[in-house]
Formats: C-alpha cells, sequence, structure tokens
C-alpha cells in the first residue's frame, strides 16, 4: 500500500511538543511532505530562539517516521525564516550580513570542515541557464583525470541536473544513523537532491529549508577521502549562496558565464559575492563561447565571444577558457555521459582538462577557514 501524507502525520500525533505538549501533527508546524520511493522529506517551521529546543523534536520525528512500513528514508529540518530575540536562524544571519549590520552575539563562529575533505570549490553562476552544471560535472571529471580524488555535490536544489548528467538514477543508502553513502559515477562521489525525490516533483521550499538541505547533504553524507568536493552551487548571489561561503571552508570559486552582456553582468555580481566573503576567485570561464557548424566549419559567435576574457581582464582574475556550443557536449550531458568521461580524446574534452588543470595550479595550498561575511 502507498504512503500517504496521512501516514506521516498519524506517527507525527506520537510527537509531543516541550513547552505545551501538543502533537506535532496538531500543531501546525510540519511543512509540506514530499514522499517519493518511501523516501519522507519536510520541515518543522520554528521560532529561532527555539532550536535548542526543537532538535530533539525534530530527532523524535524522524524515529516516528522512520518506523513506518515502507519508509526507508527520512529527512526532516527545522526551519526558521526571521530572526527575532538572540538567535538568528541562517538565512536571517545572511540577510544581516549582507547588508553590513553588525553581529549582535558578538563575531560569527567559523565552519569546521568536512571530515576527509581537502578542498571544497563552488562552481556558481549569477544567473540560471549558462552551463553550470555540464561544467561543474566535466570539470570534476577532468580533476579525476589528474589523479585526484573527487566529489561532486549538487547544491541546486531547485533545479538538481547532476543525476541526469551522470545518468544515475538509484538511490543513496543510510550507512548510520542520518548519514548518507554517496553515488558513484566514474570514479566519483555524488550527492545531489534529485536522488531523494522523484524528478517531476517541484522543489517549493523557502529559503531556510534550502540552506538545511544543502548543510546536511555537505555534513550528513559519508564521503570519505577526498582531494577535492565540487559544489554545484545554485545561481544568484542569495541567501543559499552566502550560507553556503560562511559555513563551508571553500577554497576558490570559479565562475561560469556566457560572452554575452547580459550574463556578464550576474557573473560581475557573483565575482563581487565571493570577494565580499573572502573566497577566492579561482577563474571565470566562458561557455558556449562560440559555435563550429558540423556540416561546412564556418564559426558563428552566437552570443558574442570574448566577453568572459574582458570581464575576467578587468576584474583581475585568471580567465580559465572557452567551451564552445556544441552538440557532442550537449548529446553526452542529455545521455548521462560527461564529455570528459565518454570521450577523452575530443578537442572537447581536452578543453575540460586543461580548464581542471588550471584550478588544480590555482587550489595550491591548505584548505582555508570559513571566513565571517563583512560587507562593507
Amino acid at each position: 500500500m502507498a504512503l500517504s501524507q496521512n501516514d506521516i502525520l498519524r506517527a507525527l500525533e506520537l510527537v509531543k511538543l516541550p513547552a505545551s505538549g501538543q502533537s506535532l501533527a496538531a500543531s501546525g508546524r510540519v511543512g509540506d511532505i514530499l514522499i517519493n520511493d518511501g523516501k519522507v522529506i519536510f520541515a518543522i517551521g520554528i521560532d529561532a530562539t527555539e532550536a535548542g529546543a526543537m532538535e530533539p523534536v525534530r530527532k523524535a520525528a524522524e524515529s516516528a517516521v522512520g518506523g513506518i512500513p515502507g519508509v526507508t528514508q527520512v529527512l526532516v529540518g527545522l526551519t526558521a525564516d526571521k530572526a527575532p530575540g538572540r538567535a538568528p536562524s541562517q538565512a536571517a544571519e545572511a540577510r544581516r550580513q549582507a547588508h553590513g549590520q553588525p553581529a549582535p552575539g558578538g563575531p560569527v563562529p567559523k565552519a569546521a570542515g568536512i571530515p576527509g575533505v581537502k578542498q571544497i570549490i563552488a562552481v556558481a553562476s549569477g544567473k540560471g541557464g549558462v552551463g553550470k552544471s555540464t561544467t561543474t560535472a566535466n570539470l570534476a571529471v577532468g580533476l579525476a583525470t589528474l589523479g585526484l580524488k573527487v566529489g561532486v555535490l549538487d547544491a541546486d536544489i531547485y533545479g538538481p541536473s547532476v543525476p541526469k548528467i551522470f545518468g544515475i538514477t538509484g538511490k543513496p543508502r543510510l550507512v548510520s544513523g542520518r548519514t548518507l553513502a554517496p553515488m558513484e559515477a566514474y570514479g566519483l562521489k555524488i550527492m545531489s537532491i534529485g536522488f531523494l525525490i522523484d524528478e517531476e516533483t517541484p522543489m517549493i521550499w523557502r529559503g531556510p529549508m534550502v540552506i538545511s538541505a544543502i548543510t546536511q547533504m555537505l555534513r550528513e553524507v559519508a564521503w570519505g577521502e577526498l582531494d577535492v568536493l565540487v559544489v554545484d552551487m545554485p545561481p544568484g548571489t542569495g541567501d543559499a549562496q552566502l550560507t553556503m561561503a560562511q559555513q563551508t571552508p571553500l577554497a576558490g570559486a570559479v565562475i561560469v558565464s556566457t560572452p554575452q552582456d547580459l550574463a556578464l553582468l550576474d557573473a560581475r555580481r557573483g565575482v563581487a559575492m565571493f570577494r565580499k566573503v573572502e573566497v577566492p576567485i579561482l577563474g571565470i570561464i566562458e561557455n558556449m563561447s562560440y559555435f563550429i557548424c558540423p556540416e561546412c566549419g564556418h564559426r558563428s559567435d552566437i552570443f558574442a565571444h570574448g566577453g568572459a576574457r574582458h570581464e575576467a581582464e578587468r576584474q583581475g582574475v585568471p580567465f580559465l577558457g572557452e567551451i564552445p556550443l556544441a552538440m557532442p557536449i550537449r548529446e553526452t550531458s542529455d545521455g548521462g555521459r560527461p564529455i570528459v568521461a565518454s570521450d577523452p580524446d575530443s578537442a572537447h574534452a581536452k578543453a575540460y582538462v586543461a580548464l581542471a588543470r588550471q584550478v588544480k595550479a590555482g587550489l595550491g595550498g591548505p584548505a582555508r577557514a570559513a571566513p565571517r561575511i563583512v560587507i562593507e
């Protein structure tokens, strides 16, 4: 018999709130419940000052729902959309810092690294649709071909593309408690919210739940020993990006843009954001840089050309190179076979490996501590 939301709510009737004794199910705190093939995901709404007191409730909710026949995995987050009093939520803290407001309780503590992971890099873009996920996948495979142990985290909660690009259709397994084993493909360890939900399920989540999901995928996955974890960031420069930069010791960021002015405006904002949070810019990539007709060999600069190089020069950051708009790249990505893995001798694969070589060189020394975000 298929699981229903009523099954979940019945189980949550046994979970009581510490202050009132009211059942969690009747409290109105339970957000949208997502059910997919035995996986259950939902959020519990809280006031930010309740975070400590509600953590046992969150654990009790996971335990109660996990005991329902047919449930194979449970993901529960605590969400607070704003931060009254002395304990701001993650999202509110990011917004406070983005506007340069002083911290109410002193300096923000630096985040710890992820056990076993030496370096973490973000692949980001100021806007969607520039090929960031395809670039992430091929850059990660390229780093692996250079002898590194590599993982990929798909932090784009609203539009997870990494499962399709790598051709992964399975589900992660629990190894202990809440810890998931990453999926694997092409020698990489991979995690995405797309493994936990149906690909047609819309992620209608507020910022705090998105941040909670990203944090859990970072810190509750058995990554093992990795030289570098490549994070496919959500597009834009909002709460998720700011919180990720603050709470994760990023070794650097790679900015992906197409050549035209509209995309470069957003890429410029991405560079500015990472600089404000003291994350090194490893470089800018010009994706969809040009198109070579496979029939006649004529070159067309569909989205203009050279804009990302000029922007990198203007910003004083490395220009990592150009990736063309090419059907083999699109076909292999759609087919779950990144071109660096499926056709390593092609010119396109070699271009990605050249990018990876520059990123590896840019990483250099030991991982850095996560900064406190300070916006002037």
